[in-house]
Order: structure tokens, then sequence, then C-alpha cells
């Protein structure tokens, strides 16, 4: 539902500044704030389709706890990107790098998940506790920049 209302208000700052641009169409050359708007708004949209992939699957596979917290703090990491974006293109890049190690983080969990799995099944050993409690200790680390 987050991740819904975070696209809903990029796509309200991108139609803002098409307005505020005075021409017709989202095609507007020459216009930096556009472009960056609308640039911003692409760069988030591309990327929710990785992050609900290794969210589902490190919440599902692994622990729901970390899983959600870092689910939480991309989100948060998106808007500063995009804000950020909004102004000089070298101030997106702490948001952008801090999101890249959250889905890393969330990948990582994921793979967890399947390689325990994969002991239950072949071995009967199961690591799913320790698991937990890395990853439960490990995602406060994400919020040292």
């Amino acid at each position: 539902i987050l991740c819904v209302f975070l696209t809903a208000f990029f796509a309200s700052k991108v139609e803002h500044e098409s307005k505020h641009c005075n021409g017709k169409g989202f095609q507007r050359p020459g216009s930096s704030a556009f472009d960056r708007v609308y640039t911003a708004n692409q760069n988030c949209g591309h990327t929710y389709p990785t992050f609900l992939a290794v969210l589902w699957c490190a919440g599902l596979l692994c622990s729901q706890a970390p899983a959600a917290f870092a689910g939480l703090m991309y989100l948060f990491v998106r808007q500063k990107y995009f804000v950020g974006y909004l102004g000089e293109r070298t101030q997106s890049t702490p948001g952008y790098l801090f999101g890249k190690r959250i889905i890393l983080f969330l990948f990582l969990m994921s793979v967890a998940g399947i390689l325990n799995y994969y002991l239950i099944f072949f071995f009967g050993s199961d690591f799913e506790m320790y698991i937990k409690t890395i990853t439960s200790a490990i995602s406060p680390l994400l919020l040292i920049p």
C-alpha cells in the first residue's frame, strides 16, 4: 500500500511539473525541471518490480520482520532519491547507493532462505532460527549510511 502511495506522489509531482511548464503533452524539450522529475519517476518505477520480488521472497523464505523493516527503509530511501534527483543529480547518489544496499540485503535473505530449504530437504538440518537471529541482528545496520 505504501508503494502505491509513493508512486502516486511521484506521478503527481510529474503532473504538477507538466502543468507548470505550459505545454501540451509530456514531451517538453528544454525543460530541465520537468526532465528531472520525469526521469526520477521513471527510475523509481523501474525498480519497484525487483523490490517487490525480493521483498516477497525474503519475507516468505527467511524472516518477515527484518524483510518488512528493510522494505520500509527502501521506500524512505526511494523518497530521498526522488527528492535528491529534483535538485542536483549528485544529491540523488546517496539514496541510490543506500537503495542498492537494501536490495542486496533482501536478496541475501532470499538466498539464505532457499539454502535453508535445501539443507532441510537433503540433509535434514534446519538453520532457520540461526538465519532469523542473524537477519534480525543485521537489519538495524541498514540504518547506517
